[in-house]
């Protein structure tokens, strides 16, 4: 018993693995841990034009929420996990971010070059 696999089909599906495996290669990774509601690092340098994984990984035992008006995004990370949130691409400059439950504390930004 032979497979009848249509050669153009196959050749799709092997260039959409191999441009996928690129992306997600190409794509920048930075972690940015929550400790004692602290941003470690509270800046992060990024390039420009660029899209940007961001690996929020929180320590505290309580949720945080990361929020950035200037980048449009708002997430909440619950005590001792992690989530992922990409950013980008982006112009040069600054990108402040804050923990909305411990404002006073939890502050950074995203720097872009």
């Amino acid at each position: 018993m032979s497979l009848d696999i249509n050669p153009m089909r196959h050749l799709v599906i092997v260039l959409l693995a191999f441009v996928s495996s690129q992306v997600l290669a190409e794509t920048p990774v930075i972690n940015i841990e929550i400790r004692d509601h602290l941003f470690y690092p509270a800046e992060v340098e990024v390039p420009s034009n660029t899209k940007v994984k961001l690996l929020v990984i929180n320590q505290d035992p309580t949720p945080e929420e990361f929020e950035s008006y200037e980048l449009n995004r708002e997430k909440v990370v619950l005590g001792n996990s992690k989530t992922v949130i990409f950013i980008g691409p982006l112009s040069p400059g600054e990108y402040p971010f804050f923990g909305e439950f411990n404002m006073s504390t939890a502050q950074g930004k995203v720097i872009v070059k």
